[in-house]
């Protein structure tokens, strides 16, 4: 997707496995581009390629771990970062982000693609032109059936099933509630306050092991830590709530859970997108958001960009994310989401595991901004 919104050029390729880099160099030659060079000496060699004079932007999307080092990496080699969600996988590591990001002056943008799918860019759009009223609830998450991918045969690929291992927490917050923190204008004008979290006890993985693996099997044998379903409610300093529910170990069909309500309506994505409208739906009764709605409320992205993103990543946002990334840092324009963001996003894993771990005592947000969400201006309706 970043090779489609043009402007765009790529220097280096850095992976452990050299058929991946080697295959992400055709990418780059097939689009017209010169084939990028190649770092795959080991799991550090990020830095090396870090330290290179001609890149402006570093982008990484390895495992969870090794997002906020490398994030670092490129900063202090003055370059902007962006990475696959989450940021980070600790409160330490969040405010290593955001310390070094203001330390640096260079951008460090955690890209939730989320945030650019159409109902929640329409959502957006209701929220900033008053249709909702004052909001006042939102609800979302992560559901999404992911057993098998966490019994990935290839045993050097399980990263994902350590951390089920060894967290109870919300491991994969920010899909749901990214998007739900641009409406509420978090870290402008708004913050997250508190978090109280709750897990359930965690069997369908191991169910899962036993029935795919048998009984015997090292994987049936395994401890998990995660319990099925977590749930997290949050406060923010504005007086809303939200629940945010995280579930990847159970049969279920894929749903972000997607909701925001206000004084005067409520919108809700899934199973299909809906909305209620006082005083303009039919009473108690639903709409169909994207037939009744879409003509006046579509976001001007969407509109401008829907055919170019056709067939791209995730039924198109993905491109969309990455031509505002462009867009943004190619006019010197401070991008959509940044480093405070991504820090309390990411924050939600650790506080919701402490909350849980202390029979669901509340637990407090950091403010990551220090004091500056009080005086920055939420985000826009932004233009193609």
């Amino acid at each position: 997707d970043l090779l489609r919104t043009g402007g765009v050029e790529i220097r280096a390729i850095c992976d452990i496995v050299e058929s991946k880099v080697v295959r992400a160099q055709k990418m780059v030659t097939d689009a017209g581009l010169p084939k990028p060079a190649e770092y795959s000496r080991g799991p550090g060699d990020y830095k090396r390629l870090c330290e290179r004079d001609d890149l402006d932007l570093v982008f990484t999307a390895t495992p969870w771990e090794l997002h906020t080092p490398v994030c670092v990496a490129a900063m202090k080699a003055g370059k902007h970062a962006a990475t696959e969600v989450p940021a980070a996988i600790t409160l330490e590591e969040c405010w290593e982000l955001v310390e070094t990001a203001e330390r640096t002056g260079r951008h460090c943008i955690m890209m939730e693609n989320c945030n650019y799918d159409r109902v929640e860019l329409m959502t957006l759009h209701m929220v900033r032109r008053g249709l909702l009223g004052d909001l006042v609830h939102a609800r979302c998450g992560y559901l999404h059936d992911l057993r098998a991918g966490k019994f990935n045969p290839k045993r050097d690929v399980l990263w994902r099933l350590q951390h089920s291992i060894r967290r109870n927490a919300d491991l994969y917050p920010t899909h749901g509630l990214g998007p739900v923190a641009q409406c509420l204008n978090i870290n402008r004008g708004n913050q997250f306050d508190h978090l109280v979290s709750m897990s359930s006890r965690s069997q369908s993985l191991h169910d899962y092991a036993v029935e795919t693996f048998g009984p015997e099997s090292w994987q049936a044998k395994l401890d998990i830590a995660l319990g099925d379903v977590v749930t997290s409610l949050i406060r923010t300093a504005a007086g809303q709530t939200i629940v945010v529910t995280h579930d990847t170990n159970t049969p279920r069909p894929y749903s972000r859970d997607y909701l925001v309500q206000g004084t005067k309506g409520i919108v809700q994505k899934y199973p299909e997108p809906k909305i209620y409208i006082d005083g303009r739906s039919p009473k108690h009764q639903w709409e169909d958001l994207l037939e009744n709605y879409a003509d006046e409320y579509e976001h001007p992205l969407w509109r401008a960009l829907r055919e170019k993103a056709r067939g791209s990543g995730h039924g198109g946002m993905d491109f969309i994310q990455a031509y505002r990334l462009v867009y943004c840092l190619r006019r010197g324009l401070p991008p959509d989401s940044d480093v405070y963001d991504a820090a309390a996003l990411s924050a939600v894993t650790e506080l919701s595991e402490r909350s849980i771990g202390n029979r669901s005592r509340t637990v407090d947000f950091p403010d990551f901004t220090r004091g500056a969400w009080m005086r920055r201006e939420p985000l826009g309706i932004v233009q193609a």
